[in-house]
């Protein structure tokens, strides 16, 4: 208080940015269509603010303005009502301070507290001490989900919020986050028709994990901005005098395509993005008419819009008449546009747009009281709790069940009395058969594909009849998880074949017990412990099946084995004995005795500094991961194995990607020092016209200009065109950029790309 003039003093910086970020919270939710329970938001934000008092995020602002950020996206992006936004509130409360779900249940009710508890995060869990706790925090989130959508929803939400501030954390953090983002959040946002914040998470988590690339594309997109807007406006003009004489009352836009889906676009297809015509879609947004089906308005707009331009046929979706699984709506179509480029186009009413955008939040708001709950939701959730009933103890398993449900591309396929059955595009006939029903699955021998008979593995396309061929002598196989797709069909097969393996381990046990019985052995766990380590089996278990199985053939003496004391005469006989028996394990020469000697562990690696790649490390400290096989100047990060040495791997490897999402602490910032001697494997793809000499211009140009050892070279023309691949040895990325510049002038050559091997 200034005593001298008697006026207040103005609030401090913190308390006015507080109140402000509020009052911007409640004024968008009065401008909702939700009952108005601003006394109850009000409620739960002092509670929150008093809570967090005093603490700072690593930004340096209050930590209440996260809850307040994430309410404000329930709020507004998503169109949540109180109960979502008080939770969005007291989301970290009872993981940050010392309030316990209780005690929100008890000042706010039930059904907040048991999101709250949701959203909680919790340590340890069923995937072991090593394992991913991200991988347990997903688990339970998903359980809660079951109970309640809207936990998922604020996750969401409370994810988005993160990314947008990942900019305060180091960089081994980012990477950490942006590949658990892309690898799990994003999809699951997308699966609950959330597009515009799975957009933006793709976007910000190749932002943080690709700075130059996303920059590159970003000013690219800006510098043919007034080309493109020029290129709508011509393609425009036509369509809208044509609506307008309809009388239909419309927005019409054109949506670029986000920076990560180019990039992405950019890899997979191997082209420049000069070579990407569908950079921008155009999206007709129409008014409903009262006594007009949207529908059939759709097809109106159709009709008008193939008048004037010509239709690409192959390239119309009709989610109109059967909406995507996660509610979204729209008639796409594609045309050739007057500047000869072809242009998607997507006709969709307000709703249908809201929905688009919103997804499920917004679908609940036009769903009326007497209509039941989202069938297609709410088998997705079925599936969900099946998979979460029988959780893998693998912590990367789990999470890639889980992510084969986030399907984004569908087929729909019929059954012989002409049901509709929803797959992910790529589905074979045993993911169709389990999708009837788990016994129906586990006893299929094949299918009749539109009447022809097909193996298990034949993979299914939108319109197919499908029935499938059984026998009760069939059981699930270990060989059916390399060709199924869905979650719910690997989750069904793991639960049958860790049946059938429960079942071949007692029997094993009964015929280890039985041997010990009759040598007068007695069958103590130490001594069942002992032959098994004996065989080379860490755990009993593994030891009983493989003797079930067949792979491991007991001694005639297994009393002198249990009794004898010499480690040597041991080894050695206990190594002919499981030789002879086809054990799978590592097998040590026959001679070679154990080795007692303690392994000498490398130094602790501090995971808060850049961890310099430097070639006399090499091999010694760390190692290339061989899935995508990086080298000196590629976006890197480092894996930390047990052994405290690291793996690298490209930042876009797919691996890195799963092992960011469930093994984050382990992931470390990497820089690369210069390479002068070391040589890496590095794969091109050369693409162009087939004329005589077009090789040995190749072969020649890479030996006498670069020098390089060229490794192998394999090539395939056909109708007058030419692919090869061409796995070489450089320094570093520096080495394969000029070489592929050097390369593209070669007269008849078209495209030269890196590629994976």
């Amino acid at each position: 208080m200034n005593e001298a003039n008697g006026r207040k003093m103005a609030p401090i910086p913190d308390e006015q940015l507080i109140q402000d970020e509020f009052n911007k919270l409640i004024n968008d939710y009065l401008n909702t269509n939700h009952r108005r329970k601003v006394e109850r938001i009000t409620k739960a934000f002092n509670f929150a603010n008093q809570a967090h008092a005093g603490v700072k995020r690593r930004s340096g602002e209050p930590y209440i303005m996260h809850p307040l950020a994430v309410a404000w996206i329930v709020c507004r992006e998503m169109g949540l009502g109180s109960t979502s936004i008080c939770s969005a509130l007291l989301h970290d409360v009872v993981e940050d301070t010392e309030y316990t779900v209780d005690d929100i249940k008890n000042m706010f009710g039930e059904k907040i507290a048991q999101i709250v508890d949701g959203l909680t995060k919790i340590s340890g869990g069923i995937f072991g001490e090593q394992a991913s706790e991200q991988a347990e925090n997903f688990r339970k989130l998903l359980l809660t989900m079951s109970d309640d959508i809207r936990v998922i929803l604020i996750k969401i939400a409370d994810r988005l919020h993160n990314m947008r501030t990942l900019g305060s954390l180091r960089p081994a953090k980012q990477y950490k986050i942006a590949g658990e983002t892309l690898y799990l959040y994003a999809p699951l946002a997308h699966r609950l028709g959330l597009f515009s914040i799975k957009t933006e998470l793709e976007d910000l988590s190749f932002k943080y994990e690709h700075p130059q690339e996303y920059q590159f594309i970003e000013d690219k997109l800006k510098s043919t901005e007034k080309e493109r807007n020029e290129v709508f406006e011509q393609f425009a003009a036509p369509v809208d005098a044509k609506l307008h004489n309809l009388g239909i009352s419309y927005d019409m836009k054109a949506r670029v395509k986000s920076i990560y889906s180019i990039w992405n676009k950019m890899q997979t297809k191997g082209v420049s993005f000069e070579e990407i015509y569908d950079i921008y879609a155009v999206r007709i947004i129409f008014d409903s008419l009262p006594g007009i089906d949207d529908k059939n308005l759709c097809w109106d707009i159709y009709s008008a819009i193939t008048d004037i331009y010509k239709i690409r046929p192959d390239r119309i979706r009709d989610w109109v008449s059967r909406p995507k699984a996660n509610g979204y709506q729209a008639l796409h179509l594609t045309v050739m546009g007057p500047d000869g480029q072809w242009v998607e186009i997507q006709i969709r009413s307000r709703q249908m747009d809201e929905i688009a955008e919103k997804g499920f939040a917004a679908h609940w708001k036009y769903k009326e009281s007497n209509i039941e709950e989202d069938t297609e939701l709410d088998k997705w959730l079925q599936t969900i709790t099946e998979i979460l009933e029988n959780p893998d103890p693998n912590a990367l398993d789990f999470l890639d069940t889980i992510k084969l449900n986030l399907f984004t591309s569908e087929i729909f396929v019929f059954t012989p009395k002409g049901d509709i059955k929803t797959l992910p595009q790529g589905a074979t006939a045993l993911d169709f058969a389990y999708a009837l029903h788990t016994n129906i699955g586990n006893k299929c021998i094949g299918a009749k594909v539109n009447h022809r008979v097909v193996p298990l593995s034949h993979k299914l396309s939108s319109g197919d009849q499908v029935e499938i061929l059984t026998s009760r002598s069939q059981e699930p196989q270990a060989e059916w998880l390399n060709f199924v797709t869905t979650a719910r069909a690997r989750t069904k097969i793991d639960s049958a074949l860790k049946r059938a393996r429960k079942e071949g381990i007692k029997a094993g046990e009964a015929k280890v017990i039985e041997v010990f019985q009759r040598f007068g052995i007695e069958p103590t766990i130490g001594n069942l412990n002992k032959l098994a380590l004996y065989f080379g089996f860490p755990k009993k278990e593994e030891f009983f099946y493989s003797v079930e199985k067949g792979e491991v053939v007991l001694p005639e003496n297994i009393k002198k084995l249990i009794r004898d004391k010499s480690d040597k005469s041991l080894f050695t006989y206990v190594k002919q004995a499981f030789q002879m028996g086809g054990n799978k394990s590592d097998k040590k020469k026959e001679n070679e005795e154990p080795d007692n000697e303690p392994e000498e562990k490398a130094a602790a690696i501090d995971k808060t500094k850049l961890y310099i790649l430097s070639e006399e490390a090499f091999k010694r400290n760390y190692k290339i991961a061989e899935c995508c096989k990086p080298i000196p100047g590629d976006d890197s990060i480092g894996f930390i194995n047990d052994d405290n040495t690291v793996t690298v791997h490209k930042r876009s490897c797919h691996i890195a990607t799963k092992l960011k999402s469930s093994f984050g602490e382990r992931i470390l910032s990497t820089k690369w020092s210069s390479h002068k001697h070391l040589s890496f494997e590095a794969t091109l793809e050369v693409k162009g016209i087939d004329t005589l000499g077009v090789l040995n211009a190749i072969t020649k140009t890479l030996s006498e200009e670069f020098n390089v050892n060229i490794q192998l070279l394999v090539a395939e023309a056909k109708d007058g065109v030419f692919e090869g691949k061409i796995k070489l040895k450089v320094h570093n990325v520096e080495d394969i950029q000029r070489i592929q510049v050097t390369l593209s002038k070669i007269k008849n050559i078209k495209s030269v790309g890196r590629v994976a091997d």
